[in-house]
């Protein structure tokens, strides 16, 4: 087995090799769209959208031609926009409708900001193309040089939802995660944990205590899941068998894979659990689609992908194209990844394998480095706060907390910020979860002086209509009872960094209780 270890190894190697020399972006969208509109070419949305133009354009057109008339033709849809206008049909068991064939799986979500469930078709060509890139993120392994052969042949547990899918009306429907892992291919189940039974259970909870039950049975080496869930089943699995780290029951731990939020809040905390420093690999899979992963040690941010299923664009974000609430405006701007500036702030437009066309997904990205594609997630177009013109982003909160959690010594595991009024101007109200005792004054103050070195917009309002900052401590256990009391427990559920219009009133209802 070391044997086969270092072999996967030595290839892992070499197919990275190849792949940075062919690495063009602009290149690899053009391939991805042509795939795209000729696979759909013929179904209901694409012979309403004139998709048999587009794949001439693509085909024989000059360079920009297919994206001038891609952008003429194609309206920009939202979620409401896409649902009532097709996928309600594709529900509803009827096929060819924004993809070929009929959909069989529907992931459910509801984002962090919306009490209503959303549907996202998840056809067969998308699970292929999530598949295609988990191994291609396995693959990025190879870079890491700290990382011997042997890690291959460990567990490799995913903490994600019941792979116990809901029947329904001809189809199924769940968590991503669930969905995915339902589906994992046979050759990798000797590997995979927590295994075919548990990865069924619905209740959290439950699942949990199970997993945590046969901890010691396994020898994990990388695990993948939201950092809060996986720092909450560590600590656990530790309690559980009385060690002080999850390297006492778990020795070969090397890799955590985490996506769907920030993990710096949670990194002091979770490096409390550690015997010794583990790697960490960045990912960014939705409901819509693997949109990007951490491909090289050190990157400061990940790579889209470019090349399996999914067509980027990228509105600029900003006062033109986006009003104060975060509604995009009638016609705003839209770009190509050759267009993007570094440094600057785009929300995402996505075309999938999942028929989804020009679909506003409401994540804000920033680019890190344009000759490799890589990104930072930023936000949500509507979870930022602007009360005043302050332009607090997501970016913004998560920098400040982790600054101020290293200069107190403190773990922050999960906070949410709410604008308020002051009078005639205006408040924000930080909520901080930490079991470490704190000063609720002095982490006022802390918080309020790194997001003035962070944003000068910042700084300037705090002057003038911003006119006051309150925290209130809170045990991290309250945000999860809140979760649980809402229904969203575990899978890829997080608590929203932003409290808006009604989310306010609940929270602070629950907090009364």
């Amino acid at each position: 087995m070391a044997l086969l270890g270092s072999l996967l190894k030595s290839g892992i190697r070499l197919t990275n090799a190849v792949r940075l020399r062919k690495f063009n972006a602009l290149r690899q969208q053009r391939k991805a769209f042509r795939k795209l509109i000729q696979k759909a070419q013929f179904t209901r949305f694409g012979t309403t959208y004139h998709f048999n133009e587009l794949l001439r354009a693509v085909e024989f057109g000059n360079d920009r031609e297919f994206y001038e008339k891609f952008k003429q033709y194609v309206p920009i849809h939202d979620y409401n926009k896409m649902f009532d206008g097709w996928w309600k049909q594709t529900l509803a068991g009827e096929k060819n409708i924004t993809w070929p064939g009929r959909v069989k799986y529907f992931a459910l979500s509801s984002g962090t900001s919306e009490a209503a469930t959303k549907y996202i078709p998840v056809t067969k060509s998308m699970s292929k193309a999530i598949r295609r890139t988990s191994i291609r993120q396995i693959l990025t392994l190879g870079k890491y040089q700290n990382l011997p052969g042997t890690l291959y042949e460990k567990g490799f547990l995913m903490l994600g939802g019941s792979t116990n899918l809901n029947a329904r009306q001809g189809h199924y429907e769940g968590d991503l995660s669930g969905i995915t892992a339902s589906q994992i291919p046979f050759w990798f189940q000797r590997f995979y944990k927590p295994g075919r039974d548990i990865a069924q259970e619905r209740d959290w909870a439950v699942k949990l205590d199970e997993i945590t039950e046969q901890a010691g049975n396994w020898d994990i080496g990388y695990i993948v899941g939201v950092p809060a869930w996986i720092q909450l089943l560590m600590e656990k699995i530790i309690a559980r068998y009385q060690v002080k780290t999850i390297h006492d029951v778990w020795p070969n731990l090397m890799v955590f894979g985490h996506g769907g939020v920030s993990f710096e809040p949670y990194r002091a905390g979770f490096e409390k659990l550690l015997a010794h420093p583990i790697t960490y690999i960045e990912t960014y899979l939705a409901s819509e689609g693997f949109i990007a992963y951490q491909t090289h040690p050190n990157a400061e941010g990940m790579q889209l992908v470019l090349n399996n299923g999914l067509f980027f664009e990228f509105i600029p974000f900003n006062e033109q194209n986006f009003s104060p609430d975060g509604e995009l405006v009638e016609k705003p701007q839209t770009l190509m990844i050759d267009e993007v500036e570094e440094g600057k702030e785009y929300a995402l437009l996505l075309s999938t394998c999942s028929g989804a066309w020009r679909y506003l997904i409401g994540d804000t990205v920033r680019f890190v480095d344009i000759k490799r594609a890589e990104i930072v997630i930023t936000g949500r177009t509507k979870h930022f706060l602007s009360l005043c013109g302050e332009h607090l982003s997501v970016d913004n909160m998560n920098k400040a907390i982790e600054m101020v959690s290293e200069e107190l010594g403190i773990s922050i595991r999960e906070f949410t910020v709410a604008g308020v009024t002051h009078g005639t101007l205006f408040a924000h109200h930080w909520y901080v979860g930490t079991d470490d005792k704190v000063d609720a004054d002095d982490l006022r103050d802390r918080i309020d002086a790194r997001l003035k070195e962070l944003n000068d917009d910042y700084a300037v309002e705090r002057r003038h209509a911003l006119k006051d900052i309150t925290v209130t401590v809170l045990p991290t256990k309250t945000f999860y009872n809140w979760m649980e009391s809402r229904g969203k427990m575990g899978g890829q559920h997080k608590f929203p960094r932003v409290l808006k219009k009604g989310l306010i009133q609940e929270w602070e209802a629950f907090l009364s209780k």
